[in-house]
């Protein structure tokens, strides 16, 4: 088990077991905006995090965004079918009287061995020759004001909070429930959909949602800081 989040939270009370991440152990922050660590700098951090080959890892947060990221590394590094996320987290949990800890186990000692990943992250330039495909839908997941300052021309905007049924403790909508979100989004059956955001956090967590519920799914992981730095791409407001 691992916690996405702060240690002060962590520290507090968590799932008895559970190892404490920070998900900026999972970032680089560079020239080109806010990208994936590379798998070395991933592999030491899931490592120490508990995740071992062939061991099933279960996921929670404050941040259902920072979350998301973390699962978007470990799909990076091969492992995102040993994930599970705990639904709800910690405050959930703690309302159906389950225990909690405030003891932190030792750090992992793995092994964790990177594997193949799929092709599930695209450039500018994949989305740039997908925006008028009719098997691709792009969805914009960032909030309505950011939408109204500039947006990908045909793109979809769909509040990532309408993932939940219940936004306090963040417990997710049913899979039908989310797939009538983006059916209603414009998502046709078959079509392929493209999340973005600003940094890639929001749209990790829609690019999961999607998957979770069988929607083939990719993710513009550069999202609106790569986009709008450059003039070549088009805006629409």
């Amino acid at each position: 088990v691992i916690y996405v989040g702060e240690r002060d939270d962590y520290e507090r009370a968590h799932v008895p077991g559970a190892r404490l991440m920070d998900h900026m152990e999972t970032v680089r922050i560079g020239a080109d905006g806010h990208r994936l660590a590379s798998n070395d700098v991933l592999i030491r951090a899931f490592t120490k995090a508990g995740a071992a080959d062939g061991v099933r890892i279960v996921l929670y947060g404050d941040s259902p965004m920072a979350t998301g990221w973390v699962n978007t590394a470990l799909i990076a590094i091969g492992h995102g079918d040993d994930v599970s996320w705990l639904d709800g987290g910690i405050a959930l949990w703690q309302s159906e009287h389950r225990p909690v800890s405030t003891t932190a186990p030792q750090p992992g000692a793995g092994p964790l061995t990177a594997r193949p990943a799929p092709d599930f992250i695209v450039d500018a330039a994949w989305v740039r020759s997908h925006l008028k495909s009719p098997t691709t839908r792009v969805l914009d997941v960032r909030s309505q004001q950011e939408w109204n300052n500039g947006h990908l021309p045909g793109a979809t905007l769909v509040l990532w909070q309408d993932l939940f049924a219940d936004r306090t403790t963040q417990k997710f909508k049913s899979p039908d429930e989310i797939r009538a979100l983006l059916s209603q989004a414009g998502v046709a059956p078959g079509q392929e959909i493209v999340t973005y955001c600003a940094v890639g956090m929001r749209a990790s967590l829609m690019y999961w949602a999607a998957r979770s519920v069988g929607v083939p799914a990719k993710l513009y992981i550069g999202s609106w800081q790569d986009w709008s730095h450059d003039s070549e791409n088009p805006i629409v407001k």
